[in-house]
């Protein structure tokens, strides 16, 4: 039997065309379009708000209109034909009583010249374009004239390919009017004033023609006031409401220790460490260790700058767990700075941990699979007590005894569904951690019972700090601590911009640092050549350096289609001096660490962007010695490059200050772009401007807890309302 037709919010009021697609999926080609552009609920449609919009309210006269108007105009055509040369186009002319217009469609249809027929009385609505053949409208839109004037202007809404702006327009018409849009804001406690939310929706779809198309764009009007003031509040009391769910869930407790215990794999780290701990990783190890002692997840941002010492407080909140007898895991995005974390820990943990008849694990998709299977069974025993790793660490395969602990090193690099998996790891997976020789005590852990349903706390490292009106909105529900000290010994970085054509003079610096005994970074932005883009791949400039600067000097090359063994080889040779400069791909933008590397040479720098390049630049000034970062930019055709490019690279210039340059970036790029995979490619704030909005920011998280405690119904609403299911996103 045929499948039942699937509803769709869009055909309910609308004639559904034909179902087209796969057998049995019921939907049309037009319904397919709205779900890919989110149009899913009534609500959906009504919130959809337009990027612009095009007055049709008024007609003009052509010899009033000037070289660059969008214009509607009304005549009686005058002349039309099909033409051939240079290529077949369709030219008419209009004549309004003031003035004549030329129209011409180099795409049309038989139905378009016969409405342009010789006498016909046509309106039409273009771009004018003024010239010394007069006045001249390229594919305008022609309807017959005489027809009613809309009261309001026209909407224009982004949209994809096979969903035209009349049927989106259409749809939108159609579920802002069925859309429930009754108050979730109590009156007594909330937005008072003119504009009700259907008043200003229905405003904002169909602005009258006497308002200031400035205040539309720039989003000042009072009605997108009232729309950018409902939105801040339904994500603060999202996340508000993330908050105090994850209070009601329940942890392994890892409980305090009546006195420091020299014996303790904490005692015994810090005791191996090849230097002490800084002021700020003391202080931030002991919010970690105050939030493992607590029955609520632990739900903590731990940021840092490039080098402020985050690795060294994850090994140490990993140990506390390990010493209460619990696993702990690490994940990282790429197999390389999974391997630097991995040869860190292991030389630090493994022999201390071997005393304890547990080890250190390593799971990566690459490892074959015997290697893969054991690792997993060790997992599983309780065996290992820290598991190191990429997403394989969250594979369906690998089940873990006790995890207490779950650590995600550049936490912005996942996406949601992997973070939230990792997080599942401890449901079910809790076994009694009574073969641990350290096992935690008393019955308060709330451990020893299989299927006991706890969260393992959770540890996101980031060495992209966030800007304080990020923290206060987009990450409202995190707990963030901040390393804001350097350890001692990090060298000052000096940032030198070059441009391309002085490239002999980087070359020289380069043979000056290698005879110094130093090592060089050279990172390319492609590895292979591209058309689109005139970029200098990484084979061909690994070979022209091997070549420039000649024996006995050795350029090593890694990129990202390298085999995890070839790439490891690479940066093992690296780190013992046996190259001496490593051209790369920014695969070496996080976890690697050689502090012999004293210069950064970062070509087509103007490509990167502002996070990236502070990230390379990290990579140096690990040692004693002075360290230097060069940003060979290629100016275009113009001599000059790109404003964003430009404030990129002068931001570069001008601070080492992670901080300050997340300021910039955030500046630069919007939160949208800044906060990647927190969002899941979905924006969580697709009207308010954190920069401008800050004040209805401050109301939005004043009246955020008054709602949840006094009307959570309503609140609950307003979240559904306006987030739906992106309410999820918010808690990974």
């Amino acid at each position: 039997m045929p499948a039942k037709k699937v509803p769709s919010p869009a055909s309910a009021t609308t004639a559904a065309p034909a179902p087209a697609g796969p057998p049995g999926s019921g939907l049309s080609l037009v319904q397919r379009a709205l779900r890919k552009l989110g149009l899913v609920r009534d609500i959906d449609f009504a919130l959809y708000l337009p990027m612009r919009y095009e007055d049709e309210t008024r007609i003009v006269r052509l010899a009033d209109t000037r070289d660059g108007d969008m214009a509607q105009v009304e005549g009686v055509v005058t002349e039309c034909e099909v033409v051939y040369r240079p290529r077949r186009q369709l030219i008419a002319t209009i004549d309004d009583g003031s003035d004549t217009c030329e129209l011409r469609f180099f795409n049309f249809y038989p139905s378009q010249q016969k409405q342009l027929a010789v006498g016909a009385r046509v309106r039409v609505r273009g771009e004018m374009r003024g010239g010394f053949v007069g006045r001249q409208m390229m594919h305008p839109t022609v309807k017959a004239a005489g027809t009613a004037l809309p009261n309001a202007l026209t909407p224009v809404y982004s949209t994809v390919a096979g969903l035209a702006q009349p049927v989106l327009r259409r749809e939108v018409r159609s579920g802002l009017a069925r859309a429930v849009l009754d108050e979730t804001v109590p009156v007594q406690i909330g937005l008072r004033g003119a504009w009700d939310l259907r008043a200003a929706l229905s405003f904002l779809h169909y602005p009258t023609p006497d308002v200031s198309i400035a205040a539309l764009e720039d989003h000042s009007h009072p009605a997108w006031q009232r729309i950018k003031a409902e939105e801040l509040l339904a994500q603060q009391l999202s996340q508000l409401q993330a908050r105090l769910e994850r209070a009601a869930q329940r942890a392994p407790v890892l409980p305090a220790a009546a006195e420091p215990v020299a014996t303790s794999l904490h005692a015994q780290l810090l005791a191996v460490l090849p230097f002490g701990l800084t002021g700020a990783q003391q202080r931030v190890g002991e919010e970690i260790t105050a939030d493992l002692h607590r029955q609520i997840p632990m739900h903590r941002l731990l940021q840092g700058d490039v080098g402020s010492g985050k690795t060294v407080v994850a090994a140490l909140a990993a140990a506390r767990c390990i010493d209460a007898g619990f696993q702990c895991a690490l994940m990282a995005p790429t197999e390389i700075l999974a391997a630097q974390h991995f040869g860190k820990l292991v030389g630090w943990l493994d022999p201390l941990l071997a005393a304890r008849g547990q080890r250190v694990a390593w799971l990566t998709g690459s490892q074959k699979k015997k290697e893969r299977d054991e690792m997993s069974a060790a997992v599983e025993r309780g065996q290992a007590a820290l598991v190191i790793g990429t997403h394989a660490v969250i594979s369906e395969k690998v089940r873990f005894r006790n995890l207490a602990l779950a650590i995600i090193d550049e936490q912005h690099r996942f996406g949601v569904a992997q973070r939230l998996a990792l997080r599942g790891k401890a449901g079910g997976n809790l076994g009694p951690p009574e073969a641990s020789p350290h096992p935690p005590g008393g019955e308060a852990s709330g451990l020893g019972r299989p299927g006991a349903g706890l969260e393992p706390h959770l540890l996101m490292m980031s060495a992209t700090p966030i800007p304080r009106t990020l923290a206060m909105s987009y990450y409202a529900d995190l707990d963030v601590s901040t390393l804001d000290e350097l350890p001692p010994g990090r060298t000052p970085i000096v940032t030198r911009l070059v441009a391309d054509h002085r490239r002999d003079e980087v070359i020289d610096r380069i043979h000056a640092q290698i005879a110094q005994g130093r090592q060089v970074y050279w990172v390319c932005p492609l590895i292979e050549e591209s058309e689109a883009v005139d970029l200098r791949n990484a084979t061909e400039t690994r070979d022209e350096l091997a070549g420039t600067l000649g024996e006995p000097i050795q350029v090593g090359l890694l990129h990202s289609r390298m085999p995890t063994a070839e790439k490891q080889a690479v940066m093992a040779a690296f780190t013992a001096n046996e190259i001496q400069v490593l051209v790369s791909t920014t695969v070496i933008e996080v976890g690697v660490d050689v502090p012999n590397a004293s210069l950064m040479v970062i070509e087509h720098a103007e490509r990167f962007g502002l996070s990236q390049l502070h990230q390379l630049r990290g990579r140096v000034g690990r040692g004693a010695a002075a360290s230097a970062c060069v940003l060979l930019y290629a100016p275009g055709d113009s001599g000059r490059v790109g404003e964003a490019a430009r404030a990129r690279l002068k931001a570069m210039a001008e601070t080492s200050d992670g901080f300050e340059i997340a300021r910039r970036d955030l500046e630069i790029r919007g939160p949208g772009e800044f906060l990647g995979a927190r969002q899941s490619g979905a924006p969580l704030l697709r009207f308010a401007d954190l920069s401008t909005d800050t004040l209805l920011l401050d109301w939005a998280r004043e009246l955020a807890p008054v709602m949840l405690e006094k009307h959570p119904d309503l609140a609950q609403r307003h979240i559904d309302r306006w987030l739906g299911t992106k309410a999820e996103y918010l808690k990974a």
